[in-house]
């Protein structure tokens, strides 16, 4: 049998009394996180769920998402998870492509979550802190685990795509399990581990690295329902946090805290960042103040997420991906899939256990994205003779400024060392004559003060003549994502620039 709930039930025999999860100074037990999950089970299967059937779930990182996660999987139902700060028009999106016959949605978010339901005749169940633990003491637990095989669908997780609507992919009882099994190994997660569970719930990344891998492990997760750098650091310091996950933003905001060493990190093992290129100032800057090791790693929702990483055994490269992890296998390849001369630039592809099954109900997208068992990425990258992978870029946001490709992740890693400089994006700039030029949007560090002129100055003294940004804006905040990824595709273009 192969059902990722199961984890929970083998965690729950050998460390019932253990601590699952912790919001603030709320914990919930193995025990009673295994009820739980076991009486959404009963409630689904008492309202006709059926083998298969979808279930979206719009919480934030709260206590309620592992129980409904679980409880949803356990039952043999498919998860949809959705961000609670979708809007009405978004959800119905979700649900309808999706065929969810019934929505788990936070009560702060109910009545996006309800209008959106009502337009597919979807049924809205709301969490909230009193009614919703009502419902489940009056539901009979069903701590059956629904028996699925590897290829059987466990989680549609929707990608926010660029171009078009977001597609689900489709990620099996397989894929995630293989993934957390790895996450696990890589971390050396144990059951005296603190997982910090900042990242997004509903995100491939804090589902696999954050929730799978605690419940696999035995281990604690101590749930951020909203990221901030003061909150993040009372729970590593006051919760004794081991294990710290995320986004390159949430480095950032950690460094760049005047009163961090207010705060007691000092339990912290092992620090891993994946979702964007960290940059190696960034990375080098954190690991002197914190004291822990930084791990990068690097995957999609389309891999469950996690394809690569630095090991901890062996040698670790900043500015690097790392090496595949076991099971799975990367290349880098031009326009024709050849894979194209170590040191040179191509696209990543992809084979193994971790990628997904396809796009859901989606077959002309499936064949685009998965070519002879590789699935395409669209990030490129290079390898090293050493088998080491370094990011350069995406596809979609590589820069052709008059022939010549410029890739932004090298025009920011300059950026961010100068010291006046807290956050960077580069982006494509229309040009009537060049097609491209480089543009890059600047936020500065608390009290520096600098030109956008000596900014330019600063890189265009350092790359060739067609690589600096001719460009340069600063700005008070970059948009992100829930993830707290920076929106490249959200960045506004001062109109000055886009006139010319």
């Amino acid at each position: 049998m192969t059902n990722l709930a199961s984890n929970l039930a083998a965690t729950t025999r050998a460390h019932a009394g253990r601590v699952a999860v912790r919001v603030g100074d709320a914990a919930m037990t193995y025990r009673e996180l295994d009820e739980a999950s076991a009486r959404v089970a009963g409630l689904l299967r008492e309202r006709g769920l059926k083998p298969g059937d979808r279930a979206g779930i719009m919480l934030p990182n709260v206590a309620e998402f592992p129980v409904v996660y679980y409880g949803v999987l356990r039952a043999g139902g498919v998860a949809v998870p959705m961000s609670p700060l979708l809007k009405e028009r978004e959800v119905a999106y979700y649900l309808g492509d999706s065929g969810a016959g019934r929505i788990f949605a936070w009560h702060a978010f109910a009545d996006q979550a309800r209008g959106g339901a009502g337009q597919v005749n979807a049924e809205p169940i709301v969490v909230d802190l009193a009614g919703f633990w009502d419902l489940l003491a009056s539901a009979a637990p069903d701590y059956q685990v629904a028996d699925w095989d590897n290829d059987d669908t466990a989680v549609i997780l929707y990608t926010s795509g660029t171009t078009g609507q977001p597609k689900g992919a489709e990620l099996t009882h397989g894929n995630l399990t293989s993934n957390t099994e790895v996450v696990r190994d890589i971390v050396r997660a144990r059951p005296e581990d603190v997982i910090f569970g900042g990242l997004p719930l509903f995100h491939a990344f804090g589902q696999t690295a954050g929730l799978n891998l605690a419940v696999a492990s035995g281990a604690c997760l101590a749930l951020l329902p909203r990221f901030d750098s003061e909150h993040a650091l009372r729970i590593i310091a006051g919760h004794r946090v081991t294990v710290f996950e995320g986004v390159p933003t949430m480095y950032l905001a950690l460094l760049h805290r005047p009163d961090r060493a207010e705060f007691d990190t000092s339990a912290l093992r092992m620090c891993i960042s994946g979702g964007a290129a960290l940059p190696v100032e960034v990375l080098r800057g954190f690991e002197e103040a914190f004291g822990c090791q930084v791990l990068e790693g690097y995957g999609l929702s389309e891999t469950s997420p996690v394809a690569s990483f630095n090991h901890p055994d062996r040698e670790r490269k900043p500015g690097s991906i790392g090496t595949q992890i076991r099971g799975v296998q990367m290349r880098v390849v031009d326009k024709e899939d050849q894979e194209v001369p170590q040191g040179e630039v191509g696209e990543i592809v992809i084979r193994g256990p971790n990628v997904m099954k396809g796009y859901w109900q989606r077959p002309e997208a499936t064949a685009e994205a998965i070519r002879d068992g590789w699935f395409h990425t669209g990030d490129l990258a290079r390898v090293g003779s050493d088998g080491y992978f370094f990011i350069v870029g995406r596809k979609k946001d590589l820069i052709i400024r008059g022939g010549y490709n410029v890739y932004p992740s090298e025009i920011e890693e300059l950026l961010y060392q100068h010291p006046a400089v807290a956050e960077v994006a580069v982006i494509g700039v229309p040009h009537p004559a060049l097609g491209q030029e480089v543009g890059a949007a600047v936020t500065l560090k608390t009290g520096a003060a600098i030109t956008a002129e000596a900014l330019r100055e600063y890189v265009k003294a350092l790359v060739a003549a067609y690589k600096y940004p001719r460009h340069l804006w600063i700005v008070e905040e970059m948009p992100k994502g829930p993830s707290g990824k920076i929106l490249k595709r959200e960045i506004a273009i001062p109109a000055d620039l886009l006139e010319r």
